[in-house]
C-alpha cells in the first residue's frame, strides 16, 4: 500500500531503491560523524584536551573518550528501539540523525584544555555521549527500513545498503581529514584545522534529513500497527522472550566491530605513533582499504541471497581469525607497500562480514520487536567488539610490547563471531507471541492476539 505522496509518485520497485539509497546516505553521514571523532582521537585530542600527562596516558585518555560513545550506543539502541517499534522506523531515524548532527557540530566549537581547563575534556565526553546516543538508534532503523521495504528474495541485497554506509563514512571522513591536513599543514591542522570536518557534518546532516523525510514508513511496521500489534514495552519483551538471541546477536557483532575500528581508528594511531609511518600515508592507505571494503560489501550483498548469508559470514570469520596476524606483521615492517597490503586485506574481510551481518541479526527477531532486538544485539556487541578495541589494543601493546598479542585479541573476537552465527535463529518471521501483551498505540489498553484491535 502506498502511504505517502512521495511513494505514490513512484512504483514500489523505485521506492525500494529510493529507501536503499536513503539508508545508505544517512548511515554514511552518521558514520562520517562517528569516525571523524575516531580520527581526531588518534591524531589530535591527546595534546589538545589531555596535555598535562605523558603521551601514552594521553593517548589512552583520548581513546577512552572514544569508548564513551560506545557506552552510550546501547542506551540509544534501547531508547530509539522502543520508539521505533512503537511509533515507526522513519520518525525515529530522523531524530537519531539530528541528535548525531548536533553532537558533532558542537564538538567543532569546543574550546581546548588550554582555553577552559578541565571543562574541555568533560564537555568532550558529554558530546561524545550524545553522538553515541544518536548512532545507537541509527543502525537498527536504517537496516529495517531497507530490509522491510525489500521484496522477498532480495532482503540480503537491500539490507547491505545501510551496511555500506559504514565504509563510506570511514572513506569520507578520511578523505576530508586528508584534504584539510594537506591544505593547511600539520601545525595549523593541529591548532584549528581539525575542526573543519566537524563543521562540514552540519551540511551533510541537512542533506540526509531532506532525503529521509521523503520516505514512506516500513510496510511491515505499518501492517503491525494497523493490526493493533504494537508492543507496549518491546525491550522487556525481548529480554524476557529472546535473551539468548540477543546474546548471540552480540557475538556476531564482535568481529565486524573489532576489525572495523582496528582499521578506522587504532591502526591510524599505531601506524603514525609506533611504526612511524607518515600521517598522510596512513590516511591514504586506510582510504584505499575503505574503498575495497565498500566494493566488497556491495558485491557480497548482490550474491548473499543466492549463496547464503550465514555461509558467507562463516568463511569471513575464518579469514578474520588469520588476517590480524598478517596485518600487524605487514604493518611492523613500516614499508608503504606492506602497509597498503595490510589495509586492503582488512577491507576485504570487513566487506564480507559487514554485508551480511545486518540480515543475519535483524531476521532473528519478529517485526514487532525487531528494532529493539536488533539494536540491542548490535550496540552491546559493538561496545565489546568495537568501542573497547582501540583502548584495549593500546593497553595490550603497552603491557606486552608485541603487536601479535593485539592480533590475538582481534582473532579471538572473530572466533566468537564465527561460533555465534551457527546458533542464532535463521528466521523469526513476523508472527507475534500469542501470550505477549501488545497495544494498538500509545495510551491504549493492552491487547492479546485474538482480541479485537
Amino acid at each position: 500500500m502506498r502511504t505517502s505522496a512521495s511513494r505514490s509518485a513512484a512504483s514500489p520497485q523505485e521506492h525500494t531503491r529510493r529507501v536503499a539509497a536513503a539508508t545508505f546516505v544517512g548511515t554514511a553521514i552518521e558514520w562520517y560523524d562517528f569516525n571523524i571523532y575516531g580520527a581526531a582521537a588518534a591524531l589530535i585530542f591527546a595534546p589538545q584536551f589531555f596535555p598535562n600527562i605523558n603521551p601514552v596516558a594521553a593517548t589512552l585518555a583520548a581513546f577512552g573518550t572514544f569508548a564513551v560513545g560506545f557506552l552510550a550506543r546501547p542506551i540509544g539502541g534501547i531508547v530509539f528501539g522502543h520508539f521505533g517499534d512503537r511509533l515507526g522506523r522513519k520518525q525515529t531515524l530522523v531524530v537519531s540523525l539530528m541528535l548525531m548532527g548536533v553532537g558533532t557540530f558542537l564538538i567543532a566549537l569546543l574550546p581546548t584544555y588550554a582555553q577552559i581547563g578541565i571543562a574541555a575534556p568533560i564537555l568532550l565526553v558529554v558530546l561524545r555521549f550524545v553522538q553515541g546516543l544518536g548512532v545507537g538508534g541509527e543502525w537498527g532503523g536504517a537496516v529495517l527500513m531497507a530490509m522491510e521495504h525489500a521484496p522477498e528474495g532480495q532482503r540480503g541485497y537491500y539490507s547491505s545498503f545501510p551496511q555500506m554506509g559504514l565504509p563510506a563514512g570511514t572513506l569520507l571522513s578520511n578523505l576530508v581529514f586528508l584534504g584539510v591536513s594537506l591544505s593547511l599543514g600539520q601545525e595549523q591542522f593541529a591548532a584549528w584545522g581539525w575542526r573543519i570536518p566537524f563543521v562540514l557534518s552540519a551540511v551533510l546532516v541537512v542533506v540526509a534529513l531532506v532525503v529521509r523525510l521523503r520516505l514512506a514508513e516500513s510496510p511491515e511496521f505499518a501492517r503491525t500497527r494497523q493490526r493493533g500489534r504494537v508492543r507496549r514495552l518491546p525491550a522487556l519483551d525481548v529480554l524476557r522472550n529472546n535473551p539468548g538471541t540477543v546474546i548471540l546477536g552480540m557475538g556476531i557483532t564482535l568481529a565486524p566491530s573489532g576489525l572495523g575500528y582496528l582499521l578506522s581508528v587504532y591502526l591510524l594511531s599505531y601506524g603514525t605513533g609506533t611504526v612511524h609511518v607518515p600521517q598522510v600515508t596512513m590516511l591514504l592507505t586506510i582510504t584505499a582499504g575503505s574503498v575495497v571494503y565498500l566494493v566488497v560489501a556491495y558485491l557480497t550483498g548482490r550474491v548473499s541471497d543466492r549463496v547464503g548469508a550465514v555461509q558467507i559470514f562463516t568463511v569471513a570469520s575464518v579469514l578474520s581469525v588469520l588476517v590480524p596476524f598478517a596485518v600487524f606483521g605487514l604493518m611492523d615492517t613500516g614499508a608503504v607497500p606492506a602497509v597498503l597490503l595490510a589495509m586492503l586485506a582488512m577491507g576485504l574481510v570487513l566487506g564480507l562480514l559487514v554485508a551480511v551481518q545486518a540480515i543475519i541479526v535483524s531476521r532473528a527477531f519478529t517485526t514487532d520487536v525487531r528494532y529493539t532486538g536488533a539494536s540491542m544485539s548490535y550496540q552491546f556487541g559493538a561496545v565489546l567488539g568495537g568501542g573497547l578495541t582501540p583502548l584495549l589494543a593500546a593497553a595490550i601493546l603497552g603491557a606486552t610490547g608485541s603487536s601479535m598479542w593485539v592480533a590475538a585479541y582481534i582473532a579471538g573476537l572473530a572466533l566468537l563471531s564465527g561460533i555465534a552465527v551457527w546458533f542464532l535463529p535463521r528466521e523469526a518471521g513476523t508472527e507475534i507471541d500469542p501470550g505477549a501483551a501488545v497495544t494498538g498505540g500509545a495510551g491504549d489498553e493492552p491487547l492479546r492476539d485474538g482480541a479485537p484491535a
